[in-house]
């Protein structure tokens, strides 16, 4: 199956370049949403997209939108074309966008199977419980082959151990590639878990989309919105082997993560993710970079001079206060002294808020903005620019 299909997307495009900030975050929310119910071949109802613009307009709340959907198929047997299948992108759809509206993030084995209820509810009677039973799965890009997930009986300690693994990793002084395979390596066995009876992609992107985010990505809307086939496809890759030379292969899933986070141009299509391809579709092309000979696979270079470099901030203000901020952390007048600010308006206004919202700083209590031990550090995303600008200035 290939990955272009011609669903008719409510075109969210002019909020996302034009539209004010409330508005463009709400755009891109809603068009991640709506691109996801493609991992399950599923689409939405124009009806859902004409109520989502209310929604990025101000016109109606998230709860609104809830409400309306339900009554909306409450009432579907009156209406005509009673044969849609939409009901399901719908709803989740409408909960996705719900769940990415909000910053909060519960790292934990309660919080992971909390998100796939969110996702569900209303939809599967079995949201938010893990299955107790085996699967397998067919899958094109294997040719018919089965990735091996979980087993039934250890679901809770296997999310359990992945998690704990992740929490405890420091991403400190980690080059970009070197954390494009890491954060790779754990969302792909995160998923192979597949704790859920169904529902378990769309549960790992939007876990994995509010992970990065507290990491201080920027998370694009266009890379699930149009590539979300490609993205189950390459966890797929990436944990299955079989007894005839076909190995682990983490590049694809790596690519995807590279044009996420980096700004990469690998051509994400589903016929490169297909095992024993046809000759034509043996390398995987990348279009950023200077010459078209095919990269070597895995080792491939990652700064090339047509790269933007996402990581560093052209906010000079920003950079100094992540050059003070470096390996520590400190308070707002930690902070103020260390830069040689009086006015802690300014300071407020012209570094750290900014800093915040581009992603290079952070709470040490998100929860608890008052927190009287409030402190302030450097995210994943602000480590690496502090070791571009170290590195740069030498």
């Amino acid at each position: 199956m290939e990955d272009n299909s011609k669903q008719s997307y409510f075109d969210f495009d002019e909020y996302i370049r034009h539209g004010e900030p409330d508005q463009k975050e709400k755009a891109e929310n809603w068009s991640i949403a709506i691109g996801l119910q493609a991992v399950d071949g599923l689409q939405t109802s124009k009806y859902l997209q004409e109520t989502a613009k209310r929604n990025i307009e101000g016109e109606i709340s998230l709860d609104e939108v809830q409400e309306l959907i339900h009554n909306y198929y409450v009432s579907k047997q009156n209406r005509e074309n009673p044969d849609e299948n939409n009901e399901e992108a719908d709803k989740v759809s409408g909960n996705i966008a719900r769940l990415l509206n909000s910053k909060a993030l519960n790292f934990t084995y309660f919080g992971y199977t909390q998100v796939h209820r969110q996702i569900f509810e209303g939809v599967y009677k079995f949201a938010g419980k893990i299955r107790d039973y085996e699967i397998s799965k067919r899958e094109w890009v294997l040719r018919g082959d089965t990735v091996s997930y979980g087993y039934a009986f250890e679901l809770k300690e296997a999310i359990e151990y992945d998690l704990e693994q992740e929490r405890q990793f420091n991403y400190g002084g980690l080059s970009r590639d070197e954390i494009v395979t890491h954060i790779a390596h754990f969302v792909a066995y995160l998923w192979q878990i597949h704790a859920f009876p169904e529902g378990n992609t769309r549960t790992t992107a939007v876990f994995t989309i509010q992970y990065l985010r507290s990491l201080g990505f920027k998370v694009s809307n266009e890379m699930f919105k149009n590539h979300s086939w490609y993205f189950r496809n390459a966890l797929v890759r990436y944990v299955y082997k079989n007894n005839e030379g076909v190995m682990y292969e983490p590049k694809y899933l790596e690519r995807f993560f590279r044009n996420l986070l980096f700004g990469e141009q690998w051509v994400l299509k589903n016929r490169y993710l297909v095992i024993n391809p046809p000759a034509e579709y043996a390398e995987q092309p990348r279009l950023d970079t200077p010459t078209s000979t095919p990269q070597v696979p895995h080792k491939y270079p990652t700064s090339t001079p047509q790269v933007p470099n996402k990581l560093m901030s052209s906010n000079a203000n920003i950079n100094r206060l992540v050059v003070v901020l470096g390996n520590e952390r400190y308070s707002i007048k930690e902070l103020m002294e260390k830069l040689s600010l009086k006015d802690r308006k300014n300071f407020l206004d012209l570094y750290l808020n900014p800093a915040m919202e581009e992603g290079f700083v952070r709470m040490l209590y998100p929860e608890s903005p008052r927190h009287p031990r409030q402190r302030y550090l450097l995210t994943v995303k602000g480590q690496m620019a502090y070791s571009g600008i170290i590195k740069k200035e030498g």
